[in-house]
């Protein structure tokens, strides 16, 4: 009680008293902590990848950036004048985030990476999770995801927003080729990165782009009489002496061939 009227006395005659015993400077750098930790202000730390050195910038909501560069603070002022968000430099991610993208880049969709995407579309960020579902060295046309997320007619913006995809990499726009099966551009690097990084997943970019330009869209085995994108699992296991390629779905379908329920080309005939 009497510690309680020695605070109340010192307040009310405004000297310091008990209470400047009470004051602690706060630590240095707790001020930026705090606005990284609620989403107000950015960290950006390099991480290394075949294709360069990519600059990862995150905050308490997740990822919000990945780009290339060389020179960290060119890329925190770019990302900086991007968002309105002080950005702040960092030597390296937190480990756990720095686990997460690593697995991630390795192939693993599955492993949980907050997104920080404030300001996008419902449209773009629809883009961009149906992305995530395209497996380790696979690739999907626009069409594709454009029809799964229920805008068939939806191709050209489909394009468009993985054009804008904020987080290459971590979100796989590099697996989502152009409607004819071509390679198409790339955000991060342009298409040269794009044909390394689908190599770095066991694909043959090439190959990829002669069967576009022969018009061989799907691929079906004579046994299973399945069909499938070309490079889903199940296509890549068939036999040369088994493979059956086709122009369309409807001509696959003419043939008596039913579309993978894994891959799910029927989206093709829906864009």
């Amino acid at each position: 009680m009497m510690v309680n009227r020695s605070l109340e006395m010192a307040a009310a005659d405004g000297s310091p008293g008990l209470l400047s015993g009470l004051a602690e400077p706060a630590p240095v750098g707790l001020a930026d902590e705090v606005l990284v930790e609620v989403g107000l202000a950015d960290r950006i730390a390099p991480v290394a990848a075949a294709i360069g050195t990519l600059w990862v910038a995150w905050n308490g909501r997740g990822v919000a950036t990945v780009d290339l560069g060389d020179d960290g603070p060119t890329m925190a002022a770019a990302h900086e004048a991007q968002t309105g968000r002080r950005t702040l430099l960092a030597d390296a991610l937190p480990p756990a985030l720095a686990s997460a993208v690593s697995r991630r880049l390795a192939g693993d969709r599955h492993v949980p990476i907050g997104l920080d995407l404030r300001g996008r579309t419902r449209f773009e960020v629809a883009v961009w999770r149906k992305a995530l579902e395209i497996p380790f060295g696979e690739v999907r046309p626009y069409g594709w995801i454009a029809a799964e997320i229920g805008k068939p007619r939806a191709v050209r913006a489909v394009g468009t927003a993985l054009g804008h995809n904020p987080v290459p990499l971590v979100v796989p726009c590099h697996r989502v080729v152009r409607s004819d099966g071509s390679i198409g551009n790339y955000s991060l690097g342009g298409p040269h990165n794009k044909r390394a990084i689908l190599a770095a997943e066991g694909l043959d970019p090439e190959a990829l782009e002669d069967a576009a330009h022969r018009g061989e869209r799907l691929v079906g085995s004579d046994t299973t009489r399945i069909v499938c994108w070309p490079t889903c699992r199940h296509a890549r296991r068939v036999a040369p002496g088994h493979r059956v390629t086709f122009h369309s779905l409807r001509e696959a379908d003419a043939r008596g061939y039913r579309p993978c329920k894994v891959c799910r080309p029927v989206a093709l005939t829906a864009a």
